[in-house]
């Protein structure tokens, strides 16, 4: 064509140059939100020590959904089982000296000492000291672990407060029972272990070989004092009036026992013997916590926590040595013995003739006193046993009988395990490590769908926003045009931002421009010279062939904007479905394999869950963003169609006054005016 020099053919970008520029801008996002994310996950999730890799969240539940405790508790040693349903034994050293307890603000470490602690067999008891435990409340602390360089520090001592005088746990093998408190209150005598009990290794006791405690000033009790002895006791059988820990001293005594099932509590003081009522009795064979409270002018027997009898009387003074499973001997007074009478001879002499034989018949003054134990032994099991110089709160009791029972599920609850800070920590990380491989191959179709949509969003959102303001140029001057509509074909578009590079701008990226150009086109191929406007005349056929050609231009330039569209279609449609599909089959796939090992708890159960609801998760990710995108790119689009249907009717009409043959010759109608 004659003289089309000036304006660039169109250009539109390839489809190397659109995917290049598109994944640069995703990039960059994606780098921004990792960032973002880490800033985040480093600063709601404090880490105590980054040199512990490992940590676990432990609650403590006293609220009415957990243990239900409403008496006040305060500062309590708490136990905490360990096994392989809720702690990885593989991830920590093989004594536990790696293990570190920090309270719910992730900076005070807490006083601890295990009790036990095997790798192998997976088990672990660990008393922790918990300060100020609030009643129908929760609360946490952390478990730190997975520190090569750890050294232990736990302190059975410190564990401990001041005024708890005596803790067996009766761990030792061969050797008097060791006192955990800070008070080195250890056993007098070696019991017999008991392998399994409640708490690990605990007493067993036969009925006959009490153990013996010893008889010093942190153990004495003064004259109405308060005092707490509290033991998980396990009967064998029935046994009659049995003695489960004892102390007398002269006149006084202090006795708890058990009478055919019934725990009790019995006071001598000055010779008089007080007893609580029985109450309804425990059957042999089972774990039971046992507690006795007392304070001046009452003494309470607790019974698993709960309140069981009561006694209104105050504790004597005791300072003798005390017995678990057996009772202290008691002594009769002893009785004088009358003298003898004189013997009778058989002749009748009497009995001076036979002291005058040199013969005399020596009578003691007192006979001895009997001796006979004052109740019988307890025969069973016994473990955990403590002494408090303080009467504790029935908050406190009923605490230690749920934390140190055979199911503290209500009042301890573990949270998951979190890895070193990093985005990769956390909740977050626990979940990617609980996704099955089905789980991975659906989420992994997600990522691909999720990646393909953000691509399209990014360039189309680029496409329109270029297209919008190169129409904006390019239509202002397209208006101001008279006499020749084939102008743009020669010369610069537009008033302002003139220059190569604005030409080259509009060409390649307005719509507008694209319709004009094929306008322009049929327009100039109909005149072959370079007459203006105004010496050529179009015909009603050919207005409408034209205007045939600028809609089929139209439609191309509709079809562009629509194009990978559908793309965000399916990710909004297909994300949550897929991602429903991964998530039906990882449940499946998890009580499958509980119900194959059948081990049903909610450690075993929740990470599969979880794990299986990531594909859920990833499905909305994928769908949401899709969905937001759409709208937003569909009511763009909507606004540049609108545009270009507009600017084609313009471009007609103007065609048609341009080159109509009722419009006058302008040489002529200058003329005229003259």
């Amino acid at each position: 064509m004659k003289g089309k020099t000036a304006m660039a053919p169109s250009a539109r970008p390839s489809t190397r140059d659109i995917v290049r520029a598109s994944v640069s801008r995703v990039s960059r996002f994606a780098l921004m939100l990792a960032v973002a994310t880490v800033a985040f996950t480093s600063s709601a999730n404090a880490w105590w020590n980054d040199e512990w890799s490992m940590r676990r969240q432990i609650g403590i539940d006293t609220s009415s959904a957990g243990a239900n405790i409403t008496d006040s508790i305060g500062t309590t040693p708490i136990l905490v089982r360990l096994h392989v349903g809720n702690f990885r034994f593989a991830s920590a050293k093989a004594d536990g000296s790696d293990l570190r307890f920090v309270a719910e603000d992730d900076k005070t470490p807490l006083k601890h000492h295990i009790e036990k602690f095997d790798s192998l067999l997976g088990e672990a008891l660990i008393w922790v000291n918990v300060p100020n435990v609030q009643p129908g409340a929760k609360a946490s602390i952390w478990l730190y672990y997975g520190s090569e360089k750890a050294i232990a520090v736990d302190d059975s001592k410190a564990t401990y407060d001041p005024e708890t005088s005596l803790v067996y746990h009766f761990a030792e093998r061969g050797v008097p029972a060791q006192d955990s408190s800070s008070w080195a209150n250890g056993a007098q005598s070696v019991g017999q272990p008991s392998d399994g009990a409640l708490i690990g290794t605990g007493l067993r006791l036969d009925g006959q070989t009490p153990l013996t405690l010893p008889a010093t000033p942190s153990l004495a009790v003064a004259d109405n004092s308060a005092m707490t002895v509290a033991m998980w006791v396990k009967p064998g059988a029935l046994q009659r009036d049995a003695a489960i820990y004892s102390r007398r001293d002269g006149r006084n005594g202090l006795v708890l026992g058990i009478d055919d099932g019934s725990p009790f509590i019995e006071l001598t003081v000055n010779g008089i013997t007080q007893r609580t009522a029985a109450s309804a009795p425990v059957a042999p064979g089972g774990w039971h916590h046992v507690a006795m409270v007392a304070t001046p002018g009452l003494m309470t027997l607790y019974l698993d926590g709960r309140p069981y009898a009561t006694l209104n009387a105050s504790l004597p003074v005791l300072n003798s040595t005390a017995l678990l499973g057996g009772d202290t001997v008691t002594a009769a007074p002893p009785q004088p013995v009358p003298p003898l009478e004189p013997a009778t001879q058989p002749d009748g002499a009497s009995g001076a003739a036979a002291a005058g034989s040199g013969e005399t018949v020596a009578a003691p003054a007192v006979a001895p006193a009997p001796v006979t134990p004052a109740k019988a032994g307890f025969a069973g099991d016994l473990d955990e046993f403590s002494i408090a110089k303080t009467a504790r709160s029935a908050g406190f009791v009923m605490l230690a009988a749920t934390s140190q029972g055979s199911d503290p599920s209500k009042l301890i609850i573990f949270g998951v395990d979190e890895e070193t800070a990093s985005w990769l920590s956390g909740y977050f990380g626990v979940l990617i490590k609980a996704v099955t491989f089905d789980g991975w191959v659906v989420i992994g179709i997600l990522a691909i769908m999720a990646i393909a949509s953000w691509i399209v969003m990014v360039e189309k959102h680029g496409y329109l926003k270029r297209q919008k303001r190169a129409n904006a140029k390019f239509l202002p001057a397209f208006r101001d045009l008279q006499n020749d509509l084939t102008v743009f074909l020669q010369r610069d578009v537009g008033t302002s931002g003139k220059g190569e590079k604005s030409q080259r701008f509009i060409g390649k990226h307005s719509s507008l421009y694209r319709i004009y150009q094929v306008g322009a086109d049929e327009i100039r191929r109909r005149f072959p010279d370079d007459a203006t406007g105004g010496s050529h005349v179009l015909s009603a056929e050919s207005i409408a062939a034209i205007r045939a050609a600028l809609d089929a231009v139209l439609v191309r330039e509709l079809q562009a904007l629509n194009r990978l569209m559908v793309i965000l279609t399916i990710s909004i449609s297909g994300g949550p479905f897929l991602g429903l599909l991964g998530t039906v089959i990882g449940v499946m796939i998890t009580f499958a394999a509980i119900a194959m090992s059948g081990d049903v708890n909610i450690n075993a159960i929740a990470p599969g869950v979880a794990g299986a609801l990531m594909a859920t998760v990833a499905g909305l990710v994928v769908a949401i963003p899709a969905l937001f995108g759409y709208n937003w790119l569909t009511l763009r689009s909507k606004d540049l169609t609108s545009d270009m249907q507009v600017f084609v009717d313009e471009f007609t009409t103007k065609m048609a006054e341009v080159y109509s043959s009722n419009r006058p010759d302008p040489v002529v109608h200058r003329l005229a005016a003259e």
